[in-house]
């Protein structure tokens, strides 16, 4: 049962509904029926960087190495770690429309210049006497410093607001990226542990199958049963290899799915510790879950966050149809040489009024109260997403833990017929009919009991992914801060 009380807090908070602007691929195949509320998975959270170098050791990985990994070297992970440094990018051009520029030149010139070609004079003559209308060649040196202050710009502030609550948004969105991995990753490492559970039941039945197999064969040959016994006992035999085969498959495909997860170097050969951490069943109520969740959730923040953002970028919009103030000044030595030079100075001071712009900030008000309702509509909906899925999950886990303790004993049942059938076969008081029925009822019950206990760590993962934290949970494991 220790498997099976793996959950919550390691497996849970992830990122359900984010807007990652990210192609989704396939969901998470579900392990319980009925199966969880599931959402299809961003496809760079199924994908890894693989680091380091293979060994030819098997490395037996334990769950919390599969997390603490993935934290690493998953690809949603660094995905989400590049898009807040792009946001943080984007504030500051946006801060700096805000902040005084200064910039300096420094300038060498030759020149000649025709006097005439700037209305001085006439073909006939000069008006400057002895003057030619030819000056130069001669000399400019210029060295400046120029400077532009925005002292009012309604516009550029609350589009530095924008950007300000868009770099909140993404900082949530990085932090819901790693809880989302660590969910992904948990279920994933459970999906296996399952499949391994799976294999290891479907070989053992090939083993009984191959033991009554034998048994029909001796009693063939001592003239107890017909030959109808042996075939129906080969075919079940055939029918069980084939279920461990492709069990066998699955388990070591579930494995690969892993590997690329965590980011394992290529060819990399391990093996998975079934022993998972025991943890508590949560004890919550479906109010103070979602509560829970609206308040610690990093996604629903991020939305919050993003309709903000929204919010500001219209006001932006409504300041860029406001006046503005900016000062300009540059301060120099300009001269015919560096050594002539003098010193030079100049300061202005300018009002920009928009009058007529042909609609254009119109538009831009109509494209922004479009994105400030999508915005809106996007936090509603994953507001509501929230309390679906996390009411779905107290009743998978409700159920999961009915369905536990019924499957435990079906399958004791379901052994107890197979032995008693294997005995009436061998005595000669009935068929081996009833020995391929009693089969057939363990590996239902088998296959019953492993979607149960898998189903109700998953369950509860699922619940502590609606909720959120998990990430502070995996640290209480580890013995602190990481």
């Amino acid at each position: 049962m220790r498997r099976a009380s793996v959950v919550a807090a390691m497996l849970g908070a992830g990122i359900g509904c984010a807007n990652w602007s990210l192609a989704a691929q396939e969901a998470i195949p579900a392990l319980i029926s009925p199966p969880t509320l599931q959402r299809p998975v961003p496809g760079p959270f199924l994908g890894g960087v693989p680091s380091g170098t293979a060994t030819g050791d098997v490395q037996t990985i334990t769950v919390v190495q599969a997390l603490t990994r993935s934290l690493e070297h998953n690809l949603g992970v660094l995905t989400a770690q590049n898009n807040l440094g792009r946001a943080r990018g984007a504030r500051w051009r946006a801060l700096s429309d805000l902040l005084p520029t200064i910039n300096g030149r420094i300038s060498e010139t030759r020149q000649q210049i025709n006097l005439q070609a700037f209305g001085f004079g006439s073909t006939t003559g000069s008006p400057f006497g002895d003057i030619p209308p030819i000056v130069g060649p001669f000399n400019v040196f210029d060295a400046r410093l120029f400077m532009s202050l925005p002292v009012l710009d309604f516009g550029a502030l609350n589009d530095a607001r924008s950007e300000a609550h868009n770099v909140e948004a993404a900082r949530h969105l990085n932090q819901g990226a790693r809880d989302f991995v660590l969910y992904i990753t948990g279920t994933v490492y459970v999906q296996a542990l399952a499949t391994s559970a799976r294999a290891d039941a479907a070989t053992v039945q090939r083993q009984t199958a191959q033991a009554l197999y034998d048994q029909a064969v001796d009693l063939k040959r001592s003239g107890v049963i017909a030959g109808i016994d042996v075939l129906r006992a080969e075919v079940q035999l055939n029918s069980q290899t084939q279920r461990s085969t492709i069990a066998a498959n699955e388990f070591e495909k579930a494995k690969l799915q892993l590997a690329r997860i965590i980011g394992l170097p290529l060819g990399q050969r391990f093996a998975l510790d079934p022993n998972l951490p025991g943890l508590p069943s949560p004890d919550i109520s479906l109010d103070e879950a979602v509560a829970r969740a609206h308040r610690a959730r990093p996604d629903y923040l991020a939305a919050l966050e993003r309709v903000r953002a929204a919010e500001s970028s219209r006001q932006g919009v409504i300041g860029d149809a406001l006046p503005s103030v900016r000062v300009n000044a540059d301060y120099g030595d300009i001269g015919l040489s560096p050594a002539d030079a003098r010193m030079t100075y100049s300061i202005s001071g300018a009002v920009t009024i928009p009058i007529f712009q042909g609609g254009r900030i119109r538009g831009r008000l109509l494209e922004a109260d479009a994105e400030v309702r999508n915005r809106r509509a996007e936090a509603e909906d994953l507001k509501a997403s929230i309390y679906y899925e996390v009411r779905a999950a107290l009743l998978d886990l409700d159920a999961t833990t009915q369905q536990l303790d019924v499957a435990a004993k079906a399958r004791d049942l379901a052994a107890q017929q197979l032995t008693q059938a294997r005995d009436r076969f061998a005595a000669g008081v009935a068929s081996n009919i009833e020995v391929v029925q009693a089969q057939d009822a363990v590996a239902v019950a088998t296959e019953q009991f492993i979607a149960a206990q898998y189903g109700q760590t998953l369950a509860r993962a699922a619940l502590s992914r609606g909720i959120g934290s998990v990430e502070e949970v995996l640290r209480q494991i580890l013995g602190g801060s990481r």
